[in-house]
Parts: structure tokens; sequence; C-alpha cells
């Protein structure tokens, strides 16, 4: 096992000799690359932006900007980062570099002032600029609607607020904060750029395959930071070190380092395991009866008999999407709805209110499950979901239901030693749903409440009703006297202004600084009612 180093601007660095828990973002400050600022330490202000090479999805390579804050350097072994320094293309010596395109259009448009915030704006951007697909898309979107490129439907005079013509997606920006220029000039700057030339290296280089995930082993000061190469050795590993921290994204332990001071004696990757990278459909079967035919025997001089068959009932298993644990929320979203896999329209939901782009390029559905919270928002969608965990440890697998995983306050059935290996979302999906997050923010905040719903309405009745919640009782729970409100009723203004009442009953709702206990009760109630009044046109027709 070599040495752990890190490309960083096209430079093998060492990783020697940081700590195990060094940030990338301090990683690179003290070699010279100060663009990359801390601003909260938590991954919200998005200064400490910069771009990591992963495995793609239009592309073999994509460009994706992280928080380097949060994320270890010692994750980042045999990968390869980019950041404000490396965008300019170097000149003749002796001459200035020559500007990236979307550094140019920042600095043109005015979009930095102070200046702090401009290099992690800039590797955001950066990335949102080589996302494949994004001119592309415009370009059909042009021909769709017209030289702007705008659906009409988005909004008045179909102007569309986050969507540029030149299709980059201001979501991209949604972790980056400034507090200076009021964010119009780095918009106009956003939708100024154009593609990318085809001599850019940094666009070449997504046609190359991704760095290949090193095992590491790095230990100093008494702290160890491992990754092994397979789900087994990890799986045997966490069997010897049931107290070490598991790590996938970073963006929670990435926190408690930063704002908390803590230090683990080992932290283990699990992030680019390929046994965790999955995304899979399993068709449902069908399995006949088995058994012996009924017979019949003529009377000889006695009564005829009959006897009946004996055997086994046929069996019917329905199909599944399975979601590895360790793909990000980025790369869920991506590749759910291509190919073979279905869109999963309660997740699509889910997504662009998740934090911001900048975490969902790390965060995991297995990191998020893991830790417990009962106000993460992924737990009542899964649990609206019906959803399924699949749990691995160096013994075996167990599929545990989702609603009998959570026992307590950040509490599971999870054993120790046991991985989130991943998610299983049963087919097929209710066509009715919605994901509610009422917070202070419409975008990038937590959840003072949290709310999914997935109905199966046929001929106006309600033959199935799933519904999550968070951030009401002590874990993420399902409704399930609501939905027993709801099955066998007609969808109607009668029957859910009666379920309405039973949900303000539901969890053990707390007042605190995001909301008060009274608040969330009546957001679970009015989150019902907004929901029939979306679909009963829809449901009618």
């Amino acid at each position: 096992m070599t040495e752990p180093r890190i490309t960083v601007n096209g430079s093998e660095t060492p990783l020697s000799p940081a700590a195990p828990h060094t940030t990338a973002l301090d990683f690179l400050r003290e070699r010279g690359l100060t663009g990359t600022k801390e601003g909260c330490a938590e991954g919200e202000c998005g200064a400490c932006s910069v771009m990591v090479a992963r495995p793609g999805v239009e592309k073999p390579t994509d460009w994706v900007a992280v928080n380097a804050c949060l994320v270890p350097a010692a994750a980042l072994d045999g990968q390869e980062i980019i950041t404000a320094e490396g965008l300019a293309t170097a000149g003749e010596p002796g001459t200035m570099p020559a500007l990236h395109p979307v550094q140019e259009e920042m600095a043109v448009r005015g979009g930095s002032q102070c200046g702090y915030c401009t290099p992690g704006f800039v590797c955001s951007m950066a990335a949102e600029y080589y996302r494949p697909g994004r001119c592309e898309h415009a370009a059909e979107s042009a021909s769709e609607h017209g030289p702007s490129g705008v659906d009409p439907e988005h909004g008045p005079n179909g102007v569309d607020p986050e969507h540029g013509p030149n299709g980059f997606d201001l979501h991209a920006l949604s972790g980056n904060l400034c507090r200076c220029t009021g964010y119009r000039p780095i918009r106009d700057a956003a939708y100024a750029v154009g593609a990318p030339a085809e001599d850019d290296p940094l666009a070449r280089r997504r046609e190359q395959e991704p760095p290949v995930p090193v095992a590491t082993a790095y230990t100093r000061d008494g702290a160890t930071f491992l990754r092994k190469g397979t789900l087994s050795e990890t799986l045997d590993l966490l069997r010897e070190r049931p107290d070490a921290v598991v790590v996938a994204g970073s963006t929670d332990w990435g926190v408690e380092v930063n704002i908390r001071a803590r230090r683990a004696d080992c932290v283990i990757a699990v992030d680019r395991l390929p046994e965790l990278r999955e995304l899979r459909v399993e068709a449902g079967r069908v399995e006949a009866g088995r058994g012996e035919a009924g017979r019949v025997e003529a009377g000889r001089g006695e009564a005829g008999r009959v006897e009946a068959g004996r055997g086994e009932a046929g069996r019917v298993e329905a199909g599944y999407i399975e979601i590895g644990a360790a793909l990000t929320l980025t790369e869920i979203e991506r590749r759910l709805g291509a190919g073979n896999v279905p869109d999963v329209p309660l997740l699509a939901d889910l997504f662009p209110q998740f934090a911001s782009r900048l975490i969902r390029n790390g965060a995991t559905l297995g990191g998020n499950l893991g830790t417990g919270s009962p106000i993460g928002d992924s737990p009542p969608v899964l649990l609206a979901l019906d959803a399924s965990l699949v749990l691995a440890d160096a013994d075996g697998e167990r599929v545990v239901p989702l609603a009998e995983y959570f026992t307590g306050y950040r509490q599971s059935v999870r054993r120790p030693g046991e991985l989130i290996r991943a998610v299983r979302v049963p087919l097929p999906l209710s066509p009715v749903t919605a994901f509610h997050k009422i917070a202070k923010r419409r975008f990038d905040d937590i959840s003072s409440v949290a709310v999914a719903f997935a109905l199966d309405i046929d001929g106006g009745i309600v033959r199935k009703a799933r519904i999550g919640l968070g951030g009401v009782a002590a874990t993420p729970i399902r409704s399930l006297a609501t939905e027993a409100a709801l099955e066998g009723k007609p969808w109607s203004a009668e029957t859910v202004e009666a379920a309405a009442r039973v949900l303000r009953g539901e969890g053990t709702p707390m007042s605190d600084h995001r909301a008060s206990a009274l608040y969330r009760s009546a957001m679970l109630g009015q989150s019902l009612l907004k929901l029939h009044a979306q679909t009963t046109e829809a449901v009618s027709s």
C-alpha cells in the first residue's frame, strides 16, 4: 500500500504530514492554495468549494463541487481535485495566467466585490459549466420554446428565475453565500458562460475514466484513516473495530470534527466501495404453486372418492429498486429515470429541498439514515415509499423494513459491525405523492416539520396510504392512525378533514428555536389539506 497522495491542480501532493482528521480545506491552505476559504466550517457558505473528479453519469468522469471544509483530506487519496487557482490557464513565462471563462465572466460582470466568497463561487460555477448535457439541454429547450429557451409555464413573461438560457442551473450555487453583491451579478455571470472549448483540458478530462479508488491506510499521532477495497474486507474490519467512525460523504462527521472538535481513533471510509454504489431494478416474480393434483376414483361396489389436491399456493414477489447506500444524492437524482431505472417522483420532490447541491454532491442515503436524526429529510420520504434497508455484517445480510429500523433518539436496530448496504424501494410506486418540508428558508435549511405522502387512489377510493413524518417525535415515524383513517374511504373533503384532525395528533412534537409544538401539529394537518387541494382535480380526471 503506497503513501497516500492527492493530485491537486495536476500535481501529485503527498498527504503527510497532515493528521488523519485534517480537512481538505486545511490541507490545501497549508500548501499555499489560499483561494479556498473557511467561512462557516459546516458546509453552509461554500467559500471552501473545490472540484473533484468523480465517476460520471453521462460521461466517464464528472467534475463535482464539494465542501472542502467537510471532507477529510485522507478521503481524497488517489483522487484529483481542482481549486480556483487551478482553473486559470498558465501563459508564457513572465505573463499572467489566462482566466477561465467562469472567472472572466465573474470579473467583467461585477460578481466579485470583497472577494472572500469568489473562489468558492467560481468552483461551484465551473462544476456546473462542465456538467454534461447542460448546453445540449438548453439547445433543445430553445428549439421547443424559442430563442430564450424558457417555458412560458415557468412564470410571468416566461421567466424562469432558476435556469438560464445557456442551461445553467442556479441550484448549483445554492450552497454558496455572498454578503456583498446581492447575487444579481453572480447570476448574470452564470447565465453568460457558453460551452467549454474543444481544447479545454478539464472538458477533455471528462472523456477519460475517473480515478480508480485506492485502498488507504494512513496513521499518524495515534489516529488511523482506513479505506478497504471491498465490502467483505470492510465488514471484517468493522468486526475488529466496531467502535470506528464510518464515513461516506462526511457531511455530518465533518461538522462534528470542525465545530465540536471531535476526534476518532479510527475512521473507516465506505464511499468508494463498489458494492455500496449500485443502482438496479429487481423485477417481480410469480412462482407457480407446487403439489399434487386432486384425484377422482370411480366406485366399484362402493361409492367413488374425490381427493383434493395437496401442495403450496403460488407466490407473487414484488419488484423493487435497490439504491446503494454510498451513492450520493446527486448521483441518485441523475440516475433515476435513466435506462431501465424508473423515476421516483417522491424522491424527485425531496432532492431539491435537501440541503444544497454542494452537500448533495457528498451526502448519501446511508449516512442520512445511519445518523438516526429525527429531522433528517430522507426518512419521511422513504417511510412513505415503504422502503426497507439491507443491513450487512461479516456474517451475512438481513432486510429490515424502515418502519422497524428506528428504536429511539438516534438509535436503531443496526448492530455493532453492521453497515447499511442498500435501500430498497418496492414496486409498483403509488401514483399520488408529495413531500412537504416546512422550514424557515425555501432551500438549504433544516426541517421544522417534514411530511411525505404516497397514496393509491382508485375510483375515488383511497386503497392504500403511507405517510412518513419527521420533526415531530424522537424518531422519524409512520402516521399509522392517519393512514387507517384514509384507507377504504373516499378521497373527499369530508374524509380528508377528518383525517387531518387525526394527523394533527400524531407524534410527540416539542417546542424549540425552530418551531413550537402547536405550530408543528398544525402543519401536519395543513399538509394533508394541501395535498387534497393539489390532487383532487388530477385524481378525478
